[in-house]
């Protein structure tokens, strides 16, 4: 991927504002947490939980996800759950299956941060406005239309 913020005609590059505007949410979010005593969890501990659903996911689901092996997410997740983070429990559509779920620790380090991420934004929207803060989140609403297999 590279650096530059145009392209060869001018136009700015998107797809690495994009990608630059994302990793500052994750980023904060991340030292959020840290900062509110989950300091045994690493950034991809942190990532693969914010891809599990409330009433929880299957390993499989969370590696495609996170476009890494279900061996890998397999991984992160007996981390997390020795950690006290996730829990495994029967799927109640497949007695066989087991779902990843969040345990209340987990949760509350998640209300941690959605709360930063929430200031970010707040102080996206005092940078541009609020009309185009409104526009941006109309624009990335409709692109997940397109964009996201698990919307």
């Amino acid at each position: 991927m590279g650096t530059e913020t145009s392209t060869d005609d001018g136009r700015p590059n998107v797809g690495l504002l994009m990608y630059v505007a994302a990793r500052s949410l994750e980023a904060r979010a991340y030292d959020a947490v840290v900062a509110g005593g989950a300091d045994d969890i690493t950034p991809a501990q942190a990532r693969l939980m914010a891809q599990i659903d409330p009433g929880g996911t299957r390993v499989v689901t969370l590696a495609a996800r996170a476009r890494t092996t279900k061996q890998s997410a397999a991984f992160l997740v007996d981390q997390l759950e020795r950690a006290g983070y996730v829990e495994r429990v029967a799927d109640p559509s497949d007695g066989r299956a087991k779902l990843i779920r969040l345990t209340p620790r987990a949760r509350a380090i998640g209300d941690l941060a959605d709360a930063e991420v929430a200031r970010a934004l707040s102080e996206w929207e005092g940078h541009v406005g609020s009309t185009r803060m409104r526009q941006l989140e109309e624009t990335m609403a409709m692109l997940r239309e397109i964009t996201d297999p698990w919307a």
